[in-house]
């Protein structure tokens, strides 16, 4: 691991914000896309928008070396901002690292579209894959942040609507408590450089809009019956308020009988997957790992005719 590099990027992430109220929902989706603008997002890849369901969403092909399967991604931001552009960094080197496409969904947002408009949508896309003759086993549900708890609670709701599920989910950073009841809330309150309690509840009302944050499909660490989902993989950093989410995330699924790897990087911050391309060694490393997690679920490739 590179001190170095995160001690940089721990300082870049803790620039001084001005004082005053909180920031605007508009300000808010205004800075994060400003923010992720400035992740390399690697060559080698060809983007298109297109529709999946009744949601936009982005679609991102290797130029060369496709295999079978397909990625479908969410973005994170808080199911308050960002984009599949936003998050085009992340699923790109995805999708460059294993050969396989990927539709990053446009799931409608909080607080225009409050909780469980987001699981909606994102339910929606993967219907419309196995509408389209997808085999479920060559899918894999992969998300960032609040995308990442999207991961795990669209697929608890393809269970519970009698769905064939994904054959194997990655999560990054995943935000799997509302009620944010997580030691690491109060923990790693100093460590972690981007969020505040006040910030993540602030969001966090506005996705849940009242309703009782103890459902499964909005707090999955602490309520939710995980019996019959796919593999997963949680990366996820020590130097997070979510990080007890991943933790909690991946006890349960151990008592649910389901395969999980809990995958935790020390002192680097939320989604740090997102400084892959030189600015973060660690982050290419776990990049590579979701890979190789990624097609080693997936069918292997048929050989060529000899």
């Amino acid at each position: 691991m590179s001190k170095q590099q995160r001690e940089k990027i721990d300082a870049f992430l803790r620039q001084p914000r001005p004082d005053g109220p909180p920031p605007s929902v508009e300000a808010l989706r205004s800075g994060f896309a400003t923010l992720m603008s400035q992740m390399i997002v690697p060559g080698g890849i060809r983007t298109r928008t297109t529709t999946l369901g009744d949601r936009p969403a982005l679609y991102v092909e290797p130029e060369q070396g496709r295999r079978p399967g397909t990625i479908l991604y969410f973005h994170g931001g808080g199911w308050v901002f960002g984009s599949p552009r936003t998050a085009l960094s992340l699923t790109a080197n995805l999708v460059v690292r294993t050969g396989c496409p990927a539709f990053s969904v446009d799931y409608r947002l909080a607080p225009e579209h409050p909780f469980p408009a987001g699981v909606e949508d994102t339910l929606g896309a993967y219907r419309a894959l196995l509408d389209d003759g997808v085999d479920p086993s060559t899918i894999v549900f992969a998300g960032d942040s609040a995308g990442g708890g999207l991961t795990i609670t669209t697929s608890l709701a393809a269970r519970d609507a009698g769905l064939p599920l994904p054959a194997a989910i990655v999560a990054f950073s995943p935000g799997l408590d509302a009620s944010r009841t997580g030691e690491s809330m109060t923990t790693r309150a100093s460590a972690d450089p981007i969020f505040t309690r006040a910030a993540v509840e602030r969001t966090g009302a506005m996705y849940t809009a009242g309703q009782d944050p103890h459902q499964p499909l909005l707090s999955p660490a602490v309520t939710a019956d995980l019996t019959g989902l796919p593999p997963m993989l949680l990366q996820v950093g020590t130097n997070e308020l979510l990080l007890d989410d991943s933790t909690r995330l991946a006890t349960r699924a151990v008592t649910a009988g389901v395969d999980v790897i809990l995958d935790v990087t020390a002192d680097v911050p939320h989604v740090f997957q997102s400084f892959a391309g030189g600015p973060l060694d660690e982050a290419d490393q776990a990049l590579d790992r979701a890979a190789l997690f990624i097609t080693q679920h997936l069918p292997t490739p048929e050989a060529p005719p000899a």
